[in-house]
């Protein structure tokens, strides 16, 4: 069994804090939430679109020249190919980012002693979360991945993208009172870019202004490291 490959960044130095990394997007992602900027990775082909032979070989080529490969999606830990691929990719001498919202706990706790750094994306509050994911009870299973990823002392950070007409201002300053609580001390709002994204009614708000400098403020308070980014 293969990882099944959407694409391919051979270089960023965006998607894995203080590294030159590939970004490798996994097909497969059981959400649909509104603000996708990739969902032509929602579904899961029949044949890869890239073989993961072609990947390894671009990775063996690009050894010296980056530091690290992120798997990125669509959601990486829907694949069970996912640890073996994250193995060979280490075996090069790479480290390894892992992007995630978290929905499959079990497989995240089986990758997470090969990562070095996870980015997870947390929705919304538990109350929110359907809304945002479209998919009933959805809040679960990343409460469950947050915990692991916090009790595993992997380096990572916790990021939430925003726009208004899913997260109210009062929602967001919940939400993050509620990861300070649970130990979060690296977080990231992410404010809604259209790039990629596929649902015009959300195209349509404009939101410059948003969220307020108070609230990013009093966020910004409860964090010993937050980012807001606009960009």
């Amino acid at each position: 069994m293969q990882l099944k490959v959407g694409g391919i960044t051979p270089f960023s130095a965006t998607d894995y804090p203080g590294k030159l990394a590939a970004v490798v997007f996994v097909q497969g992602c059981p959400w649909r939430c509104g603000y996708c900027h990739n969902p032509h990775l929602q579904s899961r082909t029949e044949d890869s679109p890239v073989a993961w032979e072609d990947v390894l070989a671009l990775l063996r080529r690009r050894v010296g020249l980056i530091d690290a490969v992120v798997f990125s999606g669509g959601e990486p830990t829907m694949d069970p190919a996912l640890h073996d691929a994250i193995r060979e990719v280490r075996a090069l001498g790479y480290g390894i980012g892992l992007h995630t919202a978290g929905m499959y706990p079990r497989r995240l706790a089986e990758v997470l002693p090969w990562v070095d750094w996870v980015g997870m994306d947390i929705k919304a509050t538990q109350q929110g979360y359907d809304a945002v994911t479209r998919v009933a009870d959805s809040a679960r299973a990343p409460c469950t991945s947050a915990e692991l990823l916090l009790a595993s002392g992997v380096t990572h950070e916790f990021r939430t993208t925003v726009h208004q007409d899913l997260h109210s201002e009062s929602e967001i300053l919940a939400l993050a009172q509620t990861l300070s609580t649970m130990g979060v001390r690296n977080y990231a709002l992410q404010a809604f870019r259209n790039v990629g994204c596929q649902n015009e009614a959300l195209k349509c708000v404009p939101t410059p202004t948003y969220p307020s400098a108070d609230l990013i403020a009093n966020v910004a308070s409860l964090f010993e490291r937050f980012d807001m980014r606009r960009e």
